[in-house]
């Protein structure tokens, strides 16, 4: 049946089907872990000190290997034929590719500057001294805020891609864009945004972080999965090993939240109020980038599965390079360093949301199921 057929023939219904009890309340349990990681860099501070040191070129150790186990679930089931698929349909990354760097960069400086620099300045007269210089919080935080814009997330979006029902081949594609197009614009658009001629350019950061984010992960799921259909069979593939590998990519993702809020959860607990006021440009940008790329996807008239995933990978952030590099720039308590964490308490809970809003809106678009990589086969609905 054609995309068109089977969209004609469905009532307005999410994508996917039942959810587990614990994918039913996966926002709570996101916001559980933010807490206990806060509460264990309170605690325990130096055990959370010892594990944040564990890091090569600013890429932490143990968040690597949290990812990995996020990544490999999602990466094993991918049809990589759909990749391919690309060459023939390159609208979705090219919308991707637009949104990221044309667009958000520059709605993001906006918005911080009216929100940090102008709306909430009043509460943000405060100064501190970055190299020597004496910079005044708001113009701290709104560093912060573009470092974010200009990293496009290139690891997390593949869990954002998997709990949508997404075409997780065109999403492996988008994000391989966007990390060889972040190695050449991040640091030229950075130095412009920020008007700093010596911006320092985390250049083993950013390929350190897509090679373990993302490449490691790839490999391990390509060949895994190779290796079993060659000897284990297709349907072994799906009926067992998928069986016991379900839950471990969203139980990397509460643990690796747990970790970064061990981390960077001091510099939230020392400035409660800022926190909120940062968050809100950083809150409307990125629904505002979701609203334009998701109308943009329904006007080039893509499927939902390429439409959802386009959407998400613009309107997250690589958290982690944008927490290194405000760190190597700024330093680790500098009000930058700070923007770039309220990042990551911003984004999944947001992103949990956008997730859910593309699953209720999925009839907006022609559906082609066949092409989702879902989370358990037996939620694809009987279309």
């Amino acid at each position: 049946m054609s995309s068109e057929n089977i969209s004609a023939s469905i009532s307005p219904v999410a994508a996917g089907g039942r959810l587990s009890f614990f994918e039913k309340y996966l926002t709570f349990w996101v916001f559980l872990c933010i807490l206990a990681g806060i509460a264990l860099g309170r605690l325990f501070p130096g055990v959370a000190l010892a594990l944040d040191a564990m890091s090569i070129y600013q890429v932490s150790i143990p968040i690597a290997i949290c990812l990995f186990f996020m990544m490999y679930p999602i990466m094993v089931k991918i049809d990589f034929t759909q990749a391919v698929n690309v060459i023939r349909a390159p609208k979705p990354v090219i919308l991707t590719l637009v949104v990221n760097w044309a667009i958000k960069p520059f709605t993001m400086v906006i918005f911080a500057q009216f929100f940090l620099n102008w709306l909430f300045r009043p509460w943000l007269s405060g100064t501190e001294i970055i190299r020597g210089s004496e910079v005044t919080l708001s113009n701290s935080y709104i560093a912060g805020a573009i470092l974010l814009g200009i990293a496009p997330c290139t690891a997390m979006v593949l869990m954002w891609g998997y709990l949508c029902y997404g075409n997780q081949g065109h999403t492996l594609v988008m994000v391989a864009v966007n990390s060889l197009t972040m190695l050449f614009l991040y640091a030229p658009l950075g130095r412009w945004l920020l008007a700093a001629n010596d911006l320092v350019v985390p250049w083993q950061t950013i390929v350190l972080s897509v090679l373990i984010y993302v490449g490691l992960p790839l490999a391990a799921g390509m060949y895994s999965r190779y290796w079993i259909f060659k000897n284990k069979g297709k349907e072994w593939f799906e009926r067992k090993f998928l069986k016991y590998l379900n839950p471990l990519a969203i139980s990397a993702l509460l643990i690796t939240l747990v970790l970064l809020f061990a981390f960077k959860g001091e510099l939230i607990v020392k400035n409660p109020l800022h926190i909120l006021l940062i968050a809100v440009p950083l809150f409307v940008q990125t629904n505002f980038i979701f609203l334009i790329a998701y109308v943009a996807a329904q006007k080039l008239n893509l499927s939902y599965e390429d439409a959802a995933p386009a959407a998400l990978i613009g309107a997250s952030n690589h958290f982690e390079v944008a927490i290194a590099t405000a760190v190597m720039l700024f330093g680790l308590n500098s009000g930058a360093a700070l923007a770039t964490v309220v990042g990551v308490l911003i984004e999944v809970p947001v992103m949990l949301m956008l997730v859910e809003f593309c699953k209720r809106t999925a009839f907006w678009f022609p559906r082609q199921p066949e092409k989702a990589t879902l989370p358990d086969p037996r939620c694809i609905k009987k279309y």
